[in-house]
């Protein structure tokens, strides 16, 4: 990872750019987002994880984060989507507000053609979430991911730049 790379979620979206996320996580509980300093990224570089920090609507508080991971460009341009929300931010519209910047960031900036988010069946929220954003359910793929020392089934949702 070389440099900085600008701002690249607007204010309005309560969203800033990140490194790598597990420099996140460490870092979750800071009360004031606007403290920290700007990670060091490269948005285009699939040798890291570019994200974003989702703030509640008043700017003041972390309230999840979502990444981009296993970028791939030339004839696929296609990336894996990841997010979580913070205990006491669900269902207040900040995540959809912050993943529908991604989605505009990832198809006008980064050029990428598709993004895919697998997700637990019983995973309502999440699967609304992306529901909202404009993915669709393309399949089903049964024990997909290792989780708590388990194998489990995932459904695949998918947007593609219009």
């Amino acid at each position: 990872m070389r440099g900085y790379s600008r701002r690249w979620l607007c204010a309005a979206a309560h969203c800033i750019p990140l490194g790598p996320l597990h420099r996140l996580r460490q870092k979750h509980s800071q009360p004031n987002w606007r403290s920290w300093s700007p990670l060091p990224t490269k948005l285009f570089s699939s040798a890291c994880l570019p994200g974003a920090a989702v703030a509640d609507r008043g700017g003041e508080q972390i309230a999840g984060a979502i990444h981009l991971s296993q970028m791939v460009m030339g004839n696929f341009r296609s990336a894996y989507l990841g997010y979580y929300v913070f205990a006491g931010y669900e269902r207040r519209g900040v995540m959809r507000l912050g993943l529908q910047q991604v989605v505009r960031h990832a198809f006008a900036h980064l050029n990428l053609h598709r993004l895919e988010a697998n997700i637990q069946p019983g995973n309502t929220a999440s699967i609304a979430l992306v529901r909202a954003c404009g993915f669709t359910q393309e399949g089903f793929s049964p024990r997909y991911l290792r989780i708590n020392g388990r194998w489990r089934d995932h459904e695949r949702w998918a947007i593609e730049a219009s």
